[in-house]
């Protein structure tokens, strides 16, 4: 929360310091929009926010965040110059200090037909970056097969922690563990949310093995990897794309193991999506994990072989 203090208006900072400590430290969403009020979400909740810091349901008793203080907030995000922000404008979000992910919205600006940039933002969600360090314990043991690091899908909805969980296997192999030698890993990391690096710098602790290509499209990036760092395994978030397919593909077939994640419910789910759903037909990947919110996030639903026979059924909230 201090990183994340830093770059809010003082009126926004002052309303946050008065919320109870099990909400502040819980916080996983700050939504700020142009004259609407104040919306937290923690825990498995969400609530508005009063003047005086209060947690109500109701919306007119929050606090308006205003066209004024949307303007600071964008200047302390982007220290006054836009311009610097401009590929990640294009994006969509800004990465700040910490690996903390500010997603934008507003008025688009094309050009050519492609997005050059949003200009006018008036919505703001802050999402609260957070390491947990330990919580592919339960997960690791069952990525490997006589020794080797098997391929391996994440399946997971919003807000499930697919990217924590993704981020500590990749921190894991990086370091080693009871289950595996070290590896060299190499994280592309499209929406700089894995290594949440600044400056190309990682904010979290990847492990002392691991080469991150930031804000790099996937397909491109691990393609750069593979022929660049020579990793022993890839690790990539929220693939689907018919072009994270064929390099899915292509990195498969020149001996690196890759673990990724998917959005979705359930394999099920995933498979009838057109790209994914080859790579589960032509049998890519080797163990599924799927996640849920069912106690709280990181509740791991399953874990499953190629055939999906299940290798863990109970639910183990993180």
């Amino acid at each position: 929360m201090k990183e994340i203090m830093t770059i809010l208006p003082a009126s926004v900072r002052t309303i946050l310091t008065t919320l109870p400590s099990a909400v502040r430290d819980h916080l996983e969403e700050i939504r700020l929009r142009q004259n609407q009020p104040l919306e937290i979400r923690y825990g498995q909740q969400s609530s508005y926010v009063s003047p005086s810091g209060q947690l109500t349901s109701n919306a007119r008793q929050g606090w308006v965040f205003t066209d004024e203080q949307a303007g600071k907030l964008l200047n302390l995000i982007s220290q006054h110059s836009l311009y610097a922000l401009e590929e990640e404008l294009k994006r969509g979000y800004i990465t700040v200090v910490g690996g903390h992910r500010i997603g934008i919205a507003g008025k688009v600006v094309m050009e050519h037909g492609e997005v050059k940039g949003i200009r006018d933002v008036t919505s703001f969600n802050i999402r609260i970056a957070r390491e947990k360090k330990g919580v592919a314990q339960k997960v690791l043991p069952h990525l490997f097969e006589n020794g080797r690091v098997q391929n391996t899908l994440i399946v997971s909805p919003p807000q499930c922690g697919k990217t924590t969980l993704l981020r500590d296997i990749a921190r894991s192999l990086s370091y080693g563990s009871e289950w595996s030698s070290s590896r060299k890993v190499a994280i592309v990391d499209e929406r700089s949310e894995l290594a949440g690096c600044l400056q190309g710098v990682p904010q979290r602790d990847v492990g002392p093995r691991t080469d991150v290509l930031d804000a790099c499209p996937k397909a491109v990036g691990m393609m750069m990897m593979i022929r660049s760092m020579s990793p022993d395994v890839l690790v990539v978030d929220e693939i689907g794309r018919t072009e994270d397919g064929e390099a899915v593909w292509e990195a498969i077939h020149a001996g690196v193991a890759i673990i990724c994640s998917a959005h979705g419910v359930d394999v099920g789910e995933v498979a009838n999506r057109p790209t994914l759903g080859k790579l589960i037909q032509y049998g890519v990947f080797s163990r599924y994990v799927v996640l849920s919110r069912a106690n709280g996030a990181g509740t791991i639903q399953g874990i499953y072989d190629r055939s999906l026979t299940a290798f863990e059924k109970e639910k183990v909230p993180w």
